[in-house]
């Protein structure tokens, strides 16, 4: 038999705190152990005394900075702990925000059940599990940090088994890097280097931290993305332009960095694979880098 997870709660609301406690009991949880800490301090001061498997974290303790401030101080005691946050039932924005700033999942208090409670320990843990064995492994682009191919196929196949389970639409995004033998050939491969480095840079601050961005070729970039309300197709598009006229803003750059994309769409219920997502938004890409080669054509 496995070890039963064990999970620290650390909430100030001992109403709240007790609705969870008998949540867990009526699923029969028995592969869970839960302790509660009363206050931020009470709960760091655990985690430093004992180990845990997984973290459920209210943002609104007395004691804490409050918001994303109480994860930030969490992650920075134990950066490889699975942190499932819990919200308000009308505050989904402070969830969304906090899995983009490395939380792992976020339920809304009142809408919570035993069975999404024990669900989403159970997917935290190993999804956190897995993300700290890849980059153990090592998973990663040498020049951009990004996770390489393997990397990006191993946790894209976690991402689209989430937005499965969870019924929401899964992305693949293909960004291409326009013009990078043209800047090898001209400017030297250094020169191509930091125009990759920056395309990286520029996908970095675009996406959120629960989404899975690779360099899957030499300048070609995918991202693995579950859709929500917040971050969909045309605020990605939009979001990603403008960290590219940033990274240009004020700077002498011999180069311009230009991206091409495409984007496959997996709709809940649909049995995609990330193989076939990748051609479709690979297909997609070129036909915009198509279209801006024959724009630049006219324009000359």
């Amino acid at each position: 038999m496995n070890d039963p997870l064990k999970v620290l709660l650390v909430e100030d609301n001992p109403a709240d705190a007790r609705l969870i406690e008998e949540m867990l009991k009526d699923v029969g949880a028995m592969n869970l152990e839960l302790e509660h800490a009363r206050s931020l301090s009470q709960g760091i001061r655990k985690l430093s005394e004992k180990q845990f498997d997984a973290i459920l974290l209210d943002l609104g303790l007395p004691d804490s900075r409050g918001g994303i401030g109480t994860l930030e101080q969490i992650l920075v005691q134990t950066p490889d702990m699975p942190v499932i946050v819990l919200t308000g039932l009308d505050d989904e924005t402070a969830g969304i925000r906090a899995v983009q700033q490395g939380a792992q999942d976020y339920l809304a208090k009142g809408s919570i059940t035993g069975d999404s409670l024990v669900r989403s320990i159970r997917y935290s843990v190993e999804r956190k599990k897995l993300m700290v064995a890849l980059h153990n492994l090592s998973l990663h682009d040498e020049l951009t940090g990004l996770y390489n191919r393997r990397g990006f196929f191993a946790l894209a196949e976690q991402q689209i088994k989430h937005a499965r389970r969870d019924k929401k639409t899964f992305l693949i995004v293909i960004a291409d890097l326009d013009g990078l033998k043209r800047i090898n050939d001209s400017l030297g491969h250094s020169v191509g280097d930091q125009a990759l480095k920056d395309a990286a840079s520029a996908l970095r601050d675009t996406f959120r931290e629960s989404d899975v961005i690779g360099r899957i070729g030499g300048d070609e970039f995918a991202v693995a993305i579950v859709e929500d309300d917040a971050f969909g197709e045309g605020v990605i598009f939009s979001r990603l332009q403008g960290r590219i006229d940033e990274y240009q803003t004020g700077k002498d750059l011999p180069f311009r960095l230009s991206l091409s994309l495409g984007v496959a769409r997996c709709n809940p219920g649909s049995m995609c694979s990330i193989g076939e997502m990748l051609s479709l938004a690979d297909k997609l890409m070129y036909e915009q880098k198509r279209a801006k080669g024959r724009t630049s054509d006219r324009a000359e």
